[in-house]
């Protein structure tokens, strides 16, 4: 069995669908939430690995999801969390992903794909770090003038922004129509320049891509 998984989102018919797509997936969802408070109960009571979450819930629509997931983090930092949001919300992203290992934002649009959504979800409850494309974009538009990743070259900045979607080596290489090998010096350069010391490999990835989101 999968990884298990608690949903919190007020509309009905996508939590439920979540839910579905989810239990056919592999994973097992263990309790669902239609606001933040209610979520924090179910979280309580079922232990899960991940929780999904609408940034915008009840009852003032504004960032109680979010404020749900900071605290979650806060109390239990081993359960992983994906952020759900119908538009791009750069500053309530970065909170989040900021805080650490196993997280991820996406638009509720990349829910469609759902193979990507599946993977995404896999990948964040393993750990990893998953950014929707859309946000990546207005992270690059609005990087600071005093840029740690200046010293990256153009190919590397690009291999950083597709580790930032959440793409492995093989998925960056097919992305960019070059060898495995090739994306993995390119990572093994990337790494030692953003000062991200010797450490797991896929820590140092999740450190390097919030790194990529605060140069913004």
């Amino acid at each position: 069995m999968g990884a298990r998984i608690a949903i919190a989102d007020d509309d009905v018919l996508l939590r439920e669908g979540l839910a579905s797509l989810l239990d056919r997936s592999g994973f097992d969802v263990v309790g669902q939430a239609g606001d933040g408070e209610d979520l924090l109960r179910v979280v309580h009571e079922t232990g899960p690995d991940l929780v999904i979450i609408d940034i915008r819930m009840p009852p003032d629509h504004s960032i109680e999801g979010l404020r749900a997931a900071l605290a979650i983090r806060q109390e239990r930092p081993a359960v992983s969390i994906l952020l759900l949001s119908a538009h791009v919300e750069v500053e309530h992203a970065m909170e989040l992903l900021a805080s650490g290992e196993g997280v991820g934002y996406l638009l509720k649009s990349r829910v469609t794909d759902v193979a990507e959504f599946v993977d995404a979800v896999d990948r964040i409850a393993r750990g990893g770090s998953v950014v929707d494309p859309g946000l990546v974009r207005e992270l690059v538009a609005a990087r600071r003038r005093d840029d740690p990743l200046d010293a990256l070259t153009p190919r590397e900045r690009e291999v950083l922004a597709l580790m930032a979607e959440g793409l492995s080596n093989s998925g960056i290489a097919r992305r960019l129509f070059v060898t495995d090998g090739t994306v993995e010096k390119h990572v093994h350069s990337i790494l030692p320049k953003l000062q991200i010391g010797e450490g797991a490999d896929d820590h140092r990835r999740v450190r390097a891509v919030i790194t990529f989101l605060e140069a913004r």
